[in-house]
């Protein structure tokens, strides 16, 4: 059951998928309408899940479910799995590579392997202060307040010099 992502409560889980590159505007409305349609017919072992998207800086797509309404269940996960996975087929992009990291430079966002991640990092190109997406968060709350936080804050400052 679909609903307007402003209207999940803080404590909503969160899955965020990071794109391989940005989105163009009409794979956004791609998107936008899929996403609703798969939300509308996501289920718990036939119970309705309340949920929610949001696509943020046109390169990462947030799923969100209410689980004060129905708890996920690990066939619903495997669900939005599939889901994503359709859409990386559909669009030409990857959403699930983990082993890719996003940081802010001024304003661009720019994506790198983990590899190249630890080798700015230390070239000191990425610093404690550079801020980095933490994608691991996973409720709605810190998702708007601990995404993009400053390298020292995150996972990612065991790679700072």
């Amino acid at each position: 059951m679909f609903t307007e992502y402003k209207n999940l409560p803080n404590n909503s889980r969160v899955w965020i998928y990071q794109s391989d590159r940005e989105f163009q505007e009409k794979e956004i409305d791609f998107i936008s309408e899929k996403a609703e349609e798969f939300i509308n017919q996501w289920t718990r072992h036939g119970d309705d899940l309340k949920g929610s998207f949001t696509i943020k800086y046109n390169q990462f797509l947030v799923l969100a479910v209410d689980e004060s309404f129905n708890n996920v269940s690990g066939c619903s996960i495997d669900a939005s799995v599939r889901f994503v996975k359709g859409l990386e087929h559909e669009l030409k992009l990857d959403l699930m590579n983990k082993m890719n990291i996003t940081f802010k430079d001024n304003e661009n966002i720019n994506l790198v392997t983990l590899s190249d991640f630890q080798k700015f990092a230390k070239e000191q190109k990425v610093t404690s202060e550079t801020i980095v997406f933490n994608n691991m968060v996973s409720t709605k709350e810190d998702f708007e307040n601990k995404w993009e936080i400053p390298a020292n804050d995150s996972w990612h400052k065991r790679f700072l010099v």
